[in-house]
């Protein structure tokens, strides 16, 4: 069965159906890694938008219980070159196809992806619509064009309700933006007693938990549509070392003081040089989002540029000039990617050790 993506700018890509039969638009994205489709397809930091994989087979090692960022994926849609139709893994229990029919996600291929990624990196990203190929183009793109970007991303994605992974090291509470699991399944392995919390929680109720450190998780969409939580930040900021994490990164910076801005088409794979600034090291990434925060915002600021991107020159991390917090914009938990940064997460583990040493003695 055919099936057409039609993007706000008029153009129109016409491929082989497969996945869910349903309609859906978003903001079309790619992502340049060559692997870990199905953790990509269940990051909620792609909440409600369509993505594209540049790598040209896709599928081929299945779907298997393990791989999971989170336990329902968010996107609207996937577009792929090729998708296996029989993976071949031992690990694989279905294949991409079953997966994307269970989860109402329709999906594109047959395309040329390479030409909708230069489109993008040309033009920016861009609204488009996955359908059928009977709609008309001139009617999509005009419904395109009135339709606004949603704002709630994160609301959708995060827990609703808090719960515990009881560990008997430190307590750390971990602010749900649309996480993943492997920035908890980190936290554990370091026997963290982890607390997790919907994206709206007070900052009273957060250091009512008796916090030893806190996690603020990735997540999707503009991070100015979150104003709760750069409250939240605000107000426990000094209290209780911080780590964040991408959306988490963004959401600091705007608790502090600093801007943030929508990138041309953003970062979105797992080979993303990033040098630390005190050492000149240089780690490759796995990065995951559309904003960033303004480097001629930190002017004046309380916050230090610890990382940026070699590519570009973005910001990917920062740390605070007076109390124990910090943030990168990649994400060390690395999943899929390269593990190079995953020391951070024991960073954060000695700043609570620290800053519990340093009240013992006040």
């Amino acid at each position: 069965m055919k099936r057409q993506l039609i993007l706000e700018d008029g153009t129109v890509f016409v491929g082989e159906a497969f996945g869910s039969d349903h309609e859906k638009d978003g903001e079309v994205v790619f992502n340049t890694g060559m692997t870990g489709y199905q953790e990509i397809l269940s990051d909620p930091s792609y909440c409600g938008q369509i993505v594209t994989l540049t790598y040209p087979l896709i599928g081929n090692y299945g779907i298997n219980r393990d791989d999971f960022e989170s336990i329902s994926p968010a996107i609207n849609g996937l577009i792929v070159k090729e998708a296996a139709d029989l993976p071949n893994y031992w690990r694989s229990e279905m294949s991409l196809d079953e997966l994307l029919k269970a989860k109402g996600i329709p999906g594109l291929q047959g395309i040329d992806t390479r030409k909708l990624t230069k489109l993008i990196r040309s033009r920016g990203t861009m609204k488009g619509k996955l359908c059928s190929i009977d709609q008309n183009p001139d009617e999509v793109v005009a419904g395109l064009e009135k339709r606004e970007l949603p704002t709630d991303q994160v609301k959708r994605v995060s827990t609703k309700a808090p719960y515990a992974s009881p560990g008997r090291g430190y307590r750390v509470v971990l602010v749900d933006f649309g996480m993943k699991h492997g920035i908890l399944r980190d936290l554990i392995k370091r026997n963290c007693d982890v607390v997790v919390v919907p994206y709206d929680t007070p900052a009273e109720e957060i250091l009512r938990l008796n916090p030893d450190g806190i996690m603020l998780s990735n997540g999707p969409g503009d991070p100015k549509d979150v104003p709760e939580a750069v409250e939240m930040i605000d107000k426990v900021l000094g209290k209780v070392p911080l780590f964040g994490i991408c959306l988490g990164h963004q959401l600091f910076a705007l608790a502090c003081g600093a801007d943030t801005e929508k990138m041309k088409f953003g970062h979105r794979g797992s080979n993303h040089p990033v040098k630390e600034l005190k050492t000149n090291k240089i780690s490759i990434t796995s990065q995951n989002h559309g904003y960033t925060v303004s480097a001629a915002s930190i002017n004046n600021r309380l916050l230090e540029v610890t990382h940026i991107a070699i590519n570009d020159d973005t910001i990917e991390g920062l740390s605070h000039k007076e109390f124990p917090a910090f943030s990168v914009q990649y994400h060390p938990e690395a999943s899929p990617g390269p593990e190079d940064s995953n020391e951070l997460f024991d960073q954060f583990i000695s700043m609570i050790n620290v800053h519990k040493e340093e009240k013992a003695y006040a």
